[in-house]
């Protein structure tokens, strides 16, 4: 059973890896982002979001949600990370019946 395992793992590693083939080369001008999206933030970026800086205003304005939500993510798997990692004994019930005041 655990060839088998290693073997499927082996398989789905290398179809991932081969996959990448298929992906536009980086920076190329060419490529279906910049073709169709990239030139529409460009022109319309200042009207839509009022920023002259087309950075600002693609972060605040057309990510803000997806900005949001990751950022509540991480700062909830952070406090998660926190409070299982904590020393406190708060909510744990003592080992021995001594311990009890």
């Amino acid at each position: 059973m655990r060839g088998f395992v290693i073997t499927v793992l082996a398989l789905l590693t290398g179809l991932f890896c081969s996959s990448v083939i298929f992906l536009p080369e980086i920076g190329d001008p060419n490529s279906a982002p910049n073709q169709h999206i990239t030139p529409v933030y460009i022109s319309q970026s200042e009207i839509d979001t009022g920023s002259p800086n087309i950075v600002t205003g693609t972060l605040a304005d057309y990510r803000g949600f997806d900005t949001m939500w990751e950022t509540t993510v991480m700062y909830l798997s952070g406090l998660t990370a926190a409070l299982i990692l904590s020393k406190s004994t708060m909510g744990r019930r003592p080992e021995k019946e001594d311990d009890y005041e």
